[in-house]
């Protein structure tokens, strides 16, 4: 298991940054823009430094991201996180409802998917124009 970075690390640039987070540095500068990230401090020249402690918070984003959840769950995943009095029981209220959410998806990825399996069967595949998938899309 790796060790968490600490403030003490870096600075890094953002390229640096995006590969120790396993982010690329488009969505570095995208997390930036929606507020998930923190403005990080810039050279003189403006390139941005990174601190260990950005990319714990990259890494924490794209573990989120994995796991499939939206911007704004991640965005109040991410202050519950940072808030050490929080209630544990919002952290599973979140993740709770994100569960639900995914069930329902899986149901409906499952019902169009046994649709079109349906139709494909219907659909003779051959040299003739009619077609049953056409047909029911043309509905």
């Amino acid at each position: 298991m790796s060790t968490v970075s600490t403030d003490t690390d870096g600075p890094f640039n953002i390229g640096e940054a995006a590969a120790r987070s396993g982010v690329s540095a488009k969505m570095v500068r995208h997390y930036e823009s929606l507020g998930l990230l923190p403005k990080v401090g810039r050279t003189d020249a403006g390139y941005r430094q990174y601190t260990g402690k950005e990319i714990h918070t990259l890494r924490f984003i794209r573990r989120a991201r994995d796991l499939g959840f939206s911007m704004a769950e991640i965005a109040e995943l991410l202050k519950l996180w940072q808030d050490r009095r929080r209630a544990s029981a919002n952290v599973k209220r979140i993740a709770l409802t994100h569960v639900a959410d995914l069930d329902r998806r899986m149901k409906e990825l499952d019902a169009m998917k046994r649709t079109l399996e349906g139709l494909a069967d219907c659909c003779q595949g051959d040299q003739r124009p009619d077609c049953p998938i056409l047909d029911e899309l043309a509905d």
